[in-house]
């Protein structure tokens, strides 16, 4: 048997990384030109709201604390010309229609209920997006999930409301570097389910520091009681920059078992209370009512992204603005973004070509727990995925990885597959954005 690597090498939510973007050489592409031959019967927007209250020890997200002197008035402002801008360039030779929708950040529901109105207008208005029509899903937190934004929101057409809530005890929310009070969160939940919007999501978090199987089952059956329809259960991870990655030392194989141990009683926990897995993160409680699209992190061609901390697809290239986790740093690039007038021209980015098609369509269908119909790679790239992965997809196998109980014509992760995604799609990454990866500086 082939040794195991270890279990939590990264979260793989998007490929390429975003570390492997980099400044794109003048004369920088023209979003008229880079759109013009793209499919546009099925766009995704995500518009991306950089904002929060406090920042989480363990988080390495594109926010920043607070928004001075009418900072959210200015970013969307900003958002306004960029979408207008992006909308003009989608041109009209044939039919635009968006199919999906999700504002994330950073908080949304930082931004007051008016300017959470004014956010709907923009995708709707500025976009086109009929948001009444299509999935909407929406982040939010504790503290900013209040009554007022959540009638807004429900009103404009979310279907799925994203709460962050990591941990129901006091403790760890403390160890986390979370703070937070219970009583805050419940009544939070309860204004959630008041709203009457459809999906309630709760993000959970294992491995931090002091954790054990009983607490994480509290946290679990604290979350159950609200009867969610989704459950995220992530892996805590310690960042470079973070608050969490200037207190700890780098991760040893005592705090991989325990994160692998509390991810099996967490993912035991849910399947035996009426949840589906769907990927190593994401249960779906069985009669969920269904939503369309079955992940949000945004990772498909046709993606159109707004705001300075938002990422847009197209089948060549993937484009942003610039990335830090530094707040300093941070504050810089959102305060060019407010104040730039001309959004035609993607400035930072990756291309992708052939390979890196064949190894995001594999890596991006088989971290999914139902996995990839060969047929459809076949039919799209004209080879065989064993063909094109040989070498990877036989250390999988060797490893116990693929599921050898799978029908025929579906390659599919097996029970402990699931249980090393993190270590499984980065073992996809190809050797040039794993070296650009290796060489970006964080900051």
């Amino acid at each position: 048997m082939t040794e195991s690597p270890r279990p939590y090498e990264s979260y793989v939510y998007a490929y390429p990384h975003k570390t492997a973007y980099r400044p794109l050489a003048d004369p920088t592409p023209d979003l008229a030109a880079l759109w013009r031959d793209e499919p546009k019967d099925a766009l995704s927007l995500y518009a991306h709201i950089p904002f929060c209250e406090v920042r989480c020890g363990f988080c390495n997200l594109f926010t920043r604390i607070g928004a001075p002197d009418e900072l959210t008035t200015r970013y969307l402002d900003a958002l306004d010309r960029q979408a207008t801008t992006v909308r003009e360039a989608l041109g009209d030779a044939g039919p635009v229609r968006f199919a999906t929708a999700a504002f994330g950040g950073g908080t949304p529901t930082f931004l007051t209920a008016g300017e959470l109105e004014r956010l709907c207008d923009i995708a709707e208005q500025r976009m086109g997006v009929d948001l009444r029509a299509v999935p909407l899903s929406v982040e939010t937190s504790p503290s900013t999930a209040t009554a007022d934004r959540l009638t807004v929101l429900a009103e404009r057409g979310a279907t799925r409301i994203s709460i962050g809530v990591q941990s129901f005890v006091a403790s760890e929310a403390r160890a986390a570097v979370r703070p937070q009070r219970r009583a805050e969160v419940e009544e939070a939940l309860g204004r959630i389910r008041a709203s009457g919007v459809p999906v309630l999501n709760i993000d959970l978090i294992y491995g931090i520091e002091g954790q054990t199987e009983r607490s994480w089952t509290l946290s679990l059956d604290a979350a159950l009681a609200w009867r969610p329809e989704e459950l995220y259960l992530y892996p805590l991870y310690v960042r470079p920059l973070t608050g969490l990655g200037r207190l700890s030392a780098t991760a040893d194989r005592e705090w991989d078992e325990q994160r692998l141990r509390l991810y099996r009683h967490g993912r035991d926990h849910l399947l035996a209370r009426g949840y589906e897995q769907v990927s190593m993160r994401m249960f779906r409680r069985t009669d969920a009512p269904p939503q369309g699209a079955d992940d949000y992190a945004c990772q498909t061609d046709g993606m159109i992204g707004l705001g300075c901390g938002a990422r847009s697809y197209t089948s060549a290239l993937h484009y942003s603005f610039d990335y830090a986790v530094e707040m300093r740093e941070i504050r810089a690039i959102i305060d060019d973004y407010t104040a730039t007038e001309d959004f035609g021209r993607a400035r930072v980015g990756r291309r992708v070509d052939a390979d890196e098609a064949r190894r995001r369509h594999l890596l991006q269908s088989l971290l999914q727990a139902r996995g990839m119909a060969t047929a459809e790679y076949e039919e799209r790239f004209g080879a065989s995925p064993f063909a094109d992965f040989l070498e990877e997809l036989g250390r999988f196998e060797a490893l116990g990885w693929l599921d050898p109980a799978a029908p025929a014509g579906l390659l599919r992760l097996s029970t402990e597959g699931l249980a090393h995604s993190d270590a499984l799609g980065p073992a996809l990454f190809s050797p040039a954005v794993r070296a650009a990866m290796a060489a970006y500086e964080p900051k």
